[in-house]
Formats: C-alpha cells, structure tokens, sequence
C-alpha cells in the first residue's frame, strides 16, 4: 500500500486559503511531492515487473514459436498463446486484458520501437484506438487508486 497523510492546505480550491500560513503551504506542498514520488515509485516497480515478464513465452515455449517461425506464422499456435498471455499484444481485440493499462501500451510502444529499429532500422507505427487508450487510462487510475491508504 502507498500511504499518505491528508493535506487539505496544498490547494486554494478545497482550503480556505486566506487562513493557510506560508509554512503550512510548504509543509503541504513537501507532503504532496513526497505523494508524488511514492506514485512514480509503484509505477516504476510495474514498469521493472513488466520489462522482467516481456515476451516470456518466446522462451517458454521456444519449440512452438520457432515451429510458427519457421512457417513465417502460417502456422499461428504458438502466435495465438503468444498475444494471449503477452499484456502488450492487444492489436486483436480478442486478447485486449479487460484490466490493459498505460504500463501495457508503453510495453507496446518500447517492444515496437525497439524490435523495429533493432531489425530493419524503422519503427512501424502500431494503431491504437481513442477507445482503448481512455480505457486504459481509468484502468491505470484504478490501479493507482486500489493502492492508495490515506491517514490523518
């Protein structure tokens, strides 16, 4: 759990500002980025998480993807499973996680820019649909939400 203390003197629109002194703004205001970096701190662990799991059915199943590879994906087994269990594959609709989150697009975004310039030295740019991504917002709000305890 992230835990943070209550601070209603940081804002001029749900304090009454003309009673904040200046050392209680500033006590507020190093509240509040000590609040800030305990978030930027619970993504980045998601984040290092992500990077650890990328593309980890490459190698799980290393037989069948080589099998689909050697077919250039006409055989489509291992491609299936692969956008399955892979976060970052949402391009087909059918293995979009109901809980996708901005963590999960920009594996998608570091996976294409990094495949792409590694092996023929361009990025191919991928779809993303308005839908998908505010989707992926809320989520990622939720996410942030469900992990947050605040104390008096």
């Amino acid at each position: 759990m992230i835990k943070i203390k209550k601070s209603q003197t940081a804002d001029s629109r749900t304090c009454d500002y003309s009673k904040v002194t200046k050392e209680q703004l500033l006590e507020s205001t190093n509240s509040h980025l000590s609040d800030i970096r305990k978030g930027f701190d619970f993504f980045i662990l998601l984040l290092m998480k992500q990077s650890a799991n990328h593309d980890l059915t490459k190698l799980s199943h290393l037989d069948d993807f080589y099998r689909n590879f050697k077919t250039r994906f006409k055989e489509t087994d291992w491609w299936e499973l692969h956008q399955e269990k892979e976060r970052h594959h949402f391009n087909n609709p059918k293995y979009i996680p109901k809980d996708i989150n901005l963590v999960d697009v920009l594996d998608q975004i570091i996976d294409g820019v990094m495949a792409g310039m590694a092996r023929s030295g361009s990025y191919r740019q991928e779809f993303i649909s308005p839908e998908l991504l505010k989707t992926a917002y809320d989520n990622t709000v939720k996410l942030l939400l469900a992990e947050i305890e605040v104390s008096e």
